[in-house]
């Protein structure tokens, strides 16, 4: 596993735990179908929440935020598509961002709920 892959299985496990503390019920991690991609899957209260994971060094050229595109949200949204009908699953969804930065004191995490609105 290289360095950057390694940073961002770290950032991915510290915003899962960043969620459960803050009330989420993470139901998967990584979810994988074919080609379609989530990094999170939570629900909190009656909202099934798709949550991208983007990490990025502190003080870097560029913010976690900024790696989101219409072709990233495009992706996602046809990945949230088909989690759906495998699971069978018909709820209120949301799709949320955790901005993860990075230091040598460790991850920064902001959450940014509604970061993405699908218009299906």
């Amino acid at each position: 596993m290289g360095r950057t892959q390694e940073i961002g299985n770290k950032a991915e496990v510290a915003a899962a735990r960043w969620l459960t503390e803050n009330g989420f019920t993470v139901l998967d991690r990584n979810w994988r179908n074919g080609h379609y991609e989530l990094d999170i899957v939570a629900k909190k209260e009656d909202t099934l929440h798709f949550i991208e994971v983007k990490c990025r060094k502190l003080g870097g050229l560029t913010t976690p935020e900024e790696a989101i595109t219409t072709a990233k949200f495009r992706s996602l949204s046809k990945a949230a598509e088909q989690y759906l009908v495998t699971n069978e699953i018909s709820s209120e969804i949301q799709f949320d961002l955790v901005s993860v930065e990075y230091s040598t004191n460790g991850y920064d995490i902001t959450y940014i709920p509604n970061a993405m609105i699908a218009r299906w």
